[in-house]
């Protein structure tokens, strides 16, 4: 049985999510260190609208494509509000509200999974 698709949505999410937080930390770990560029990766929507669902063909005389992998997300670099002499542009404030909006999508889709998980235990239960 495969997974409902709202499920590795999340799933997807959260992983992308992972990714931004690492990059995030790689960021303020570097912020003394002189000539380095401030990194983000590429927004997440941007990342949803490039893999589309594939239909998949059942019967001969179905149409179907086979399905696309996604790709591993791209680390760029990110416009930053200050850059120091030494030639960094890190803005810990910046970084700081970055993994406080990550902390705040982590929370959000982790709640709609357990909604998604409570709906698929109430459904059992009928």
């Amino acid at each position: 049985m495969e997974p409902v698709y709202l499920t590795r949505l999340a799933s997807q999410h959260n992983d992308w999510l992972a990714v931004r937080q690492a990059t995030i930390a790689q960021n303020v770990a570097n912020s003394d260190t002189p000539g380095y560029a401030a990194r983000d990766i590429e927004p997440f929507a941007s990342v949803f609208n490039e893999t589309r669902l594939s239909m998949i063909a059942t019967h001969g005389s179905h149409m179907g494509s086979a399905a696309e992998t996604p790709e591993a997300a791209e680390v760029e670099k990110a416009d930053t509000w200050q850059v120091s002499h030494s030639g960094n542009s890190v803005s810990l404030e910046q970084e700081l509200m970055k993994a406080g909006e990550v902390a705040r999508e982590h929370a959000l889709t982790t709640t709609l999974v357990k909604s998604f998980h409570r709906m698929y235990l109430a459904s059992l239960k009928g």
